[in-house]
């Protein structure tokens, strides 16, 4: 039987955070609570970034060393042995965004190279991830979703990022290190999805090396990954998935209503949670076939993987099933479910503060969005402070 109050115990959720730390997370959650704050934060702190005044050491000692590793890899590494002493792994996650250029493409493979290296040498960080726009321009992905011609320039270009791909690819083979590779807006995602597809082809023969994210408020992604995985079984690899419920929301509602074409987002959270649930539960009965990394700040869909991992006889231990949760969030999920001896990792961003801060306003704007999350995290941080005082 599942233990359904299992990630009400406190103790072991904060055993990691000072009690000044406690108090530093109590009060961000309770301004992110907040809608109106969020949006004159945000706008003071971009303002304040682009005007070059010195307010980056006032976010690195609150929002960025909350919800980040640090700047970078060996900034992270306290952190890392920290969580790593409560069995809780670490997926370091470069978190610059919106770059165009090629060298900016290059740096980026650089970096994720480097992080593998990195990984080889701590059994703490099994796993890199990386965002397919981290490796080439979001509008060339969504030219070759759409089906249209590359010029001859854009075909280069395009072989340069599937070049950068198996590079990180062959290399985390090499080292059996795990790749996560992000999903973004469904324009550019078919691209997307094939050249992951290839490289599952190629790197997960044996083991799964490779992994594609699906967002699950998307209605059409457990079908795909169905026909994925038929693709698998006819060509003799394995499936790596990461699902998640997904990140664009808005975005991909707003588009579909200008552009007059049907939504692909389910219409509701339930139906959301419906798509995350079904598709959960058909990998975990394929487990043979299809490993998973199950990134979730969503309780009952943990208690859910929890059931069925019982009912089909999946080891805790099983490398194909892993839990993950965002490194300053859901502490009640993650440290309970490792300290009942699940694969638990955390993703930690990093990089230079100006540059990580588009990621951090869009934690705070989801944190916003989602009441729930919010609350609950105040609520657990309420009952460990009353803990400990008594």
């Amino acid at each position: 039987m599942i233990n359904r109050s299992l990630f009400e115990n406190t103790a072991t959720a904060f055993a990691l955070k000072s009690d000044s730390e406690l108090e530093r997370a109590y009060f961000l959650f309770k301004m992110i609570s907040s809608q109106p704050l969020v949006r004159i934060g945000t706008a003071a702190t971009n303002f304040a970034l682009k005007a070059n005044l010195p307010v980056e050491g006032l976010i690195r000692s609150t929002v960025f060393d909350h919800f980040c590793g640090g700047v970078n890899e060996e900034d992270c590494l306290s952190v890392i042995d920290k969580l790593y002493t409560k069995g809780v792994s670490s997926v370091l996650d470069y978190s610059v965004e919106g770059k165009e250029v090629e060298e900016e493409f290059d740096n980026a493979l650089e970096k994720i190279l480097k992080i593998i290296q990195f990984c080889e040498e701590r059994d703490a960080m099994p796993i890199v991830v990386f965002k397919p726009t981290g490796f080439g321009r979001f509008l060339l992905y969504q030219k070759k979703t759409e089906g249209k011609e590359f010029t001859s320039s854009e075909k280069e270009e395009w072989d340069r990022i599937v070049s950068r791909f198996d590079s990180v690819c062959k290399l985390a083979k090499e080292k059996d290190v795990e790749v996560l590779i992000d999903a973004e807006e469904s324009w550019m995602q078919d691209a997307a999805d094939d050249l992951v597809e290839d490289m599952m082809r190629k790197y997960n023969k044996g083991k799964t090396i490779v992994y594609n994210t699906l967002q699950c408020y998307r209605w059409d992604r457990l079908d795909y990954l169905k026909a994925l995985h038929e693709h698998g079984k006819n060509d003799g690899f394995n499936i790596g998935v990461k699902i998640v419920r997904g990140a664009y929301m808005e975005k991909e509602r707003n588009r579909a209503e200008e552009k007059g074409y049907k939504s692909p987002i389910c219409d509701n959270k339930k139906d959301t949670d419906d798509t995350f649930n079904s598709t959960l539960t058909y990998i975990l009965e394929n487990i043979n076939d299809i490993s998973v990394f199950i990134g979730t700040h969503n309780e009952e869909s943990c208690y859910l993987a929890m059931e069925l991992m019982g009912k089909y006889n999946i080891n805790k231990e099983d490398n194909n099933v892993w839990f993950g949760q965002l490194y300053g969030m859901s502490d009640h999920i993650s440290y309970n479910l490792a300290a009942e001896g699940y694969n638990v990792a955390k993703y930690i961003p990093f990089g230079p503060v100006k540059d990580v801060m588009p990621y951090l306003i869009r934690r705070a704007e989801e944190n916003t969005s989602v009441a729930g999350q919010t609350n609950r995290e105040l609520t657990l941080l309420k009952t460990e402070k009353k803990r400990r005082k008594l």
